[in-house]
């Protein structure tokens, strides 16, 4: 599900049995987790994960920021920008650990169960589970979340199309049935879908009007999940308090989380005056993803003086691949000479270290910093799935493993663009008054970068220098949240710098990411457009692995395809997460592995270190 770094789905291997007792003889057990690689770390029994503190006092407040502003509260929509805070205000079926890869425990449901073909799943809804209105959590309450998600939501709606029915099979089961069998990870996918309140969408609002799903709404939506909405500034902040009677709050997967009494989101439409808040005491938490911050911005009295705290935390989940994305739907990014020519002009080497610090690595994969990714040339089990698309795939797959170009010197520079001259040439055409035109039509090829915020500006000021020399005009465009959101999602673009967001378990979103159909499905994550019939039948091998061993090799396998084809100009990636944070807070010793630095979920709020910062 796209909520922080949740994966959207991934491969189920290895499922295992959890509480309850079967109602038959043939019927499958009950489980109380999911694990998608393995066993479960925690047993039926488990009072609490080992990466919170149970005893976590609770109280306080933090203050957070938010990037660009927001215009509706109604998460479902693919129009609207939203505050990141449905998983605060709604609670899943299932709940993801984050100290195992992609493995969840009951929440909404206290169980699950599904037939060894995985051709279903039922749950089973928690007795005690409640909205914040004291009304319980229904099966009809699932069944018709499910609904308008898929009916309101095109990007949702293709990701559960494989989901061909819900229904009610008993007083507090609800069933989801698949198109077909043997898709593993189905059953945990579905167990992410967070909730809706059917009795109040259905309901009317304070003047009486009758509410409705598919229109966005600046009302405080009924939630069920650790926070309501106290109060915000359409556009400028919200405010979130905590529910002290909140039902699920003794749960395993929950205990020793949601510690603050509220919590606190600010908007901020510039990074520079978002740091500037930081250190001016407005906002307390801060993940600093500028190299040039981190390494400049944070020599001021409070660090000094140890009232803010520097802390790096490693980053273990994949890097996945961060780039400038082509929107190949344009003819002039149709040929694949013309995407290797704008790749080799991209300096990474000049960028990093006179930009950021030297702080980052350059992207080579789709599945970077994770055993999927691909490396070297392919052998085996990879070799063996590549065979049965070689007739639709680029020969070098088999022969030359993928590499970036290297710049950062002027030898360099200078043989990247003759290579790079080359190609175009080839391409069909030619450098004429200084200016790389079509040959036959003359049409200069130009290209607009679409940027929102100034974060990315001066990396692309400088991309537009080297293509200069290559007489290609590119121009960042900068725009605002709103206008990008749209801009995306009606596909009016050049190129974005953007990223696909990979689990160590890959499966179903990567139809999203890659896949044909969802190429010209507006919201999609297909933002490149790519439609390629090799492409799709090896995500229908990623999907339907049949063990961890099939899963990985069709992955790389994939991987390979997709960088063999130039489908993106890859960027850089970090295996550290960087963090600022007045020190006023508390956090347990074990951090958990796939989920750091976790604020605020696993952090309290500590008042003698409170006293020492000048917090109130």
């Amino acid at each position: 599900m796209p909520t922080t770094r949740r994966a959207f789905g991934a491969l189920s291997i290895g499922l295992v049995a959890g509480l309850g007792q079967v109602r038959a003889a043939d019927a499958p057990p009950w489980r109380h987790g999911l694990s998608l690689v393995g066993a479960l770390r925690y047993p039926p029994d488990f009072r609490h994960t080992g990466y919170v503190n149970p005893e976590a006092p609770k109280g306080g407040v933090a203050r957070l920021s938010i990037d660009g502003a927001f215009d509706s509260f109604n998460q479902i929509l693919p129009r609207g920008a939203t505050p990141p805070i449905a998983g605060l205000l709604y609670m899943p079926l299932f709940e993801d650990a984050t100290d195992e890869i992609s493995t969840a425990y009951g929440a909404v449901a206290d169980a699950v169960r599904h037939p060894d073909d995985f051709s279903s799943a039922t749950y089973r809804i928690n007795p005690s589970a409640r909205w914040h209105d004291g009304r319980p959590i229904t099966p009809e309450d699932v069944i018709w979340t499910m609904e308008q998600v898929k009916k309101n939501d095109p990007r949702m709606g293709f990701y559960y199309r494989n989901v061909v029915r819900v229904e009610k099979t008993a007083e507090r089961e609800v069933t989801f049935s698949f198109d077909s069998a043997g898709n593993r990870e189905k059953p945990q996918i579905v167990g992410q879908l967070q909730v809706l309140p059917r009795h109040w969408w259905e309901g009317t609002d304070a003047q009486g009007r009758r509410r409705d799903i598919s229109q966005t709404t600046l009302e405080p939506p009924l939630g069920s999940g650790p926070y309501r909405i106290r109060s915000f500034e359409a556009g400028r902040n919200v405010v979130m308090e905590r529910v002290t009677d909140w039902w699920a709050r003794d749960l395993p997967i929950y205990v020793g989380q949601h510690n603050f009494d509220e919590l606190r989101f600010e908007v901020y439409r510039d990074d520079t005056v978002e740091l500037e808040g930081f250190k001016a005491d407005q906002v307390d938490f801060r993940n600093e993803n500028t190299a040039r911050y981190w390494a400049t911005g944070y020599d001021f009295p409070a660090v000094r003086d140890g009232r803010v705290k520097l802390e790096t935390f490693p980053d273990r989940m994949p890097a996945g691949m961060q780039a400038i994305i082509l929107n190949l739907r344009l003819a002039k990014f149709g040929d694949v000479r013309v995407r290797r020519a704008l790749n080799l002009m991209f300096d990474f080497e000049s960028m990093n270290a006179n930009l950021m610090f030297s702080a980052y690595r350059r992207t080579a994969s789709f599945f970077e910093d994770t055993e999927l990714a691909a490396r070297g040339l392919p052998t085996g089990q990879e070799l063996a799935i590549l065979e049965t698309v070689r007739a639709q795939v680029p020969p070098e797959v088999f022969t030359t493993p993928y590499a970036n170009p290297v710049n950062g010197s002027q030898d360099a520079q200078r043989a990247n663009l003759r290579e790079a001259i080359r190609l175009m040439r080839e391409a069909g055409y030619e450098v004429r008054n200084r200016r790389m035109v079509e040959i036959g039509t003359g049409q200069p090829l130009k290209i607009e970068l679409l940027l929102n915020g100034p974060t990315f500006e001066r990396h692309a000021l400088a991309y537009k220098a080297a293509l200069d020399r290559l007489g290609i005009e590119l121009t960042p465009r900068l725009v605002d949240t709103a206008q990008y959101i749209n801009r995306l999602n009606e596909r009016r673009f050049d190129a974005i710098i953007g990223g696909y967001p990979q689990s160590l378990s890959p499966g179903n979103e990567q139809r999203d990411f890659f896949g044909s159909e969802a190429a010209d499905r507006p919201g999609t994550l297909n933002s490149a457009g790519i439609k390629n019939p090799a492409v799709d039948q090896l995500i229908s091998r990623v999907i339907f692995a049949k063990d961890r061993a099939e899963l990985v090799a069709a992955t790389k396998a994939l991987d390979r395809v997709l960088l063999a084809n130039q489908y993106v100009i890859p960027t850089w990636f970090s295996a550290e997460t960087r963090t600022a944070r007045w020190n006023r807070f508390g956090r347990p010793d074990r951090m958990p592995d796939y989920g750091s630095p976790a604020f605020p979920a696993i952090w309290w709020w500590d008042a003698a270190l409170a006293r020492k910062t000048g917090a109130r």
